[in-house]
């Protein structure tokens, strides 16, 4: 069970990393790449991002399931699975639909501004499992 939580800590953290980079740096340049340049920005960010944050999520969500399996049962542990599948949920059902409208319709303020403000869920999220699950480790 000790290398499965090494693993899951190391993937969350990962993506603890990614989502404040991506809050406070991708996310808000989106702002300033102009109308015109914006599609192509977009699709390059898209297509990069997606090849780091994929498998470090089915890695994170892989992980949780081989700890299940393998008895952790630690309140810890299970207190941070509702932020694993919020963060999940927010990705399908909120962030990947902004994303595909900005890949439709270019740079539109409102969109990009509820993309930013609905990523915050996912950082919390994320944060508070990287800090839940440190606890954990040690």
């Amino acid at each position: 069970m000790t290398t499965a939580l090494v693993l899951h800590c190391a993937a969350t953290w990962a993506l603890a990393g990614l989502i404040w980079t991506v809050q406070l740096v991708s996310y808000p340049l989106f702002g300033r790449v102009g109308r015109e340049a914006f599609p192509r920005y977009h699709a390059g960010h898209m297509q990069r991002i997606t090849f780091v944050v994929a498998p470090l999520m089915l890695g994170e969500l892989a992980t949780a399931g081989w700890l299940l399996l393998a008895g952790e049962h630690r309140t810890i542990f299970l207190v941070s699975l509702p932020l694993l599948a919020l963060n999940w949920l927010s990705t399908a059902l909120v962030q990947v639909p902004l994303h595909r409208r900005l890949e439709r319709h270019g740079f539109d303020e409102s969109t990009w501004r509820r993309l930013t403000a609905s990523n915050w869920i996912r950082t919390i999220a994320w944060s508070l499992r990287a800090l839940l699950l440190a606890v954990l480790l040690l």
